[in-house]
């Protein structure tokens, strides 16, 4: 867990993930709109390397950005009412493929899921600040999670109660 009071600070803490991001790697992002979920990816393309403006997928559903030391995706599942349609805009092999996939708004689809995947939710406060919490499905999320954690330009910090 770990709190931003800014969105630089949001992007700052997404770009301590990226060195640990490996090719099939799957990043659940939750939380209301406007809770900072695009600017968590932004700061993650960032420190990959990404030249590209990262913007929310919403209407796009998939955005790709290779330019970077592994290819992200970026998926906003908002707009899709049917798990069937997650077929037709390439999800499965996306999430499969080379590079790492930051999903927005999974959680509609929980039986599309990866078996491994960590999730990040974000919350706002009512002072404007974020609360992000991660929490880790399947072994290699684990390790993720694990290293993230242990880097010192993290900050994060284990939650009262939560992962024993």
């Amino acid at each position: 867990m770990r709190k931003t009071t800014s969105p630089e600070a949001t992007k700052q803490l997404a770009s301590t993930l990226a060195p640990y991001l490996h090719a099939g790697d799957v990043i659940v992002l939750s939380g209301d709109l406007g809770a900072g979920k695009t600017q968590f990816v932004q700061g993650v393309a960032a420190a990959l390397g990404v030249r590209d403006q990262v913007t929310s997928p919403t209407f796009n559903i998939l955005l790709q950005y290779p330019g970077g030391r592994l290819p992200l995706y970026h998926f906003d599942l908002y707009r899709l009412e049917d798990p069937d349609e997650l077929e037709d805009i390439g999800y499965f092999e996306t999430i499969d493929g080379d590079g790492a996939s930051f999903v927005e708004w999974g959680e509609k689809f929980p039986s599309a899921l990866p078996y491994g995947y960590l999730e990040i939710a974000v919350t706002v406060d009512a002072d404007g600040n974020r609360d992000v919490r991660a929490q880790s499905f399947g072994d290699r999320a684990r390790q993720l999670l694990f290293v993230w954690a242990k880097d010192s330009k993290s900050r994060l910090m284990k939650a009262a109660g939560c992962c024993g």
